[in-house]
């Protein structure tokens, strides 16, 4: 069982978006039983609520249903539960070493390591900008995932 965790800052936009759009693509290749796939936030700000209404468009648009996600805050068992904990950007990155045991910070990544065509760019938060931005991180995203199953090699 591969375990992933997305990560972003309050779990209502970038990871719970990543989280939807890797399901789907293990769900389109038939591997979805090989993977358990999560999302949480570096912060409290959101716990309990579900994702932003523009990430839930966007999603929706491009065939994605991330409406049923519950946003939760990273914890430190996070960091022996998943073989993968994938951050959205650098201060993600940051903050999680802040209190990531020393032995676990191999699992840390910036998602866009394994994209072919946005290699180690942070994906930008949409939450203060205009739709173009929410766009912008589903493309970011796909390429990404799609690059992350193919490095664990299905």
């Amino acid at each position: 069982m591969n375990n992933i965790l997305f990560v972003c800052t309050g779990n209502i936009c970038r990871s719970p978006t990543a989280e939807g759009i890797f399901k789907k693509i293990l769900i389109e290749k038939g591997i979805e039983g090989s993977f358990n796939v999560d999302s949480a936030g570096t912060h409290p700000y959101y716990i309990g609520r579900k994702p932003d209404d523009r990430s839930v468009k966007e999603a929706l648009l491009r065939g994605y249903d991330i409406s049923n996600h519950i946003a939760r805050k990273l914890e430190n068992i996070d960091f022996f539960c998943f073989d993968f904990i994938l951050a959205m950007d650098f201060k993600n990155i940051q903050h999680m070493k802040e209190i990531c045991p020393y032995e676990c910070f191999n699992k840390l990544k910036l998602l866009t390591h394994f994209s072919n065509l946005y290699k180690n760019f942070e994906v930008p938060d949409p939450y203060y900008g205009n739709c173009y931005g929410f766009k912008l991180v589903i493309d970011y995203i796909e390429n990404a995932c799609n690059g992350l199953v193919d490095y664990i090699g299905f």
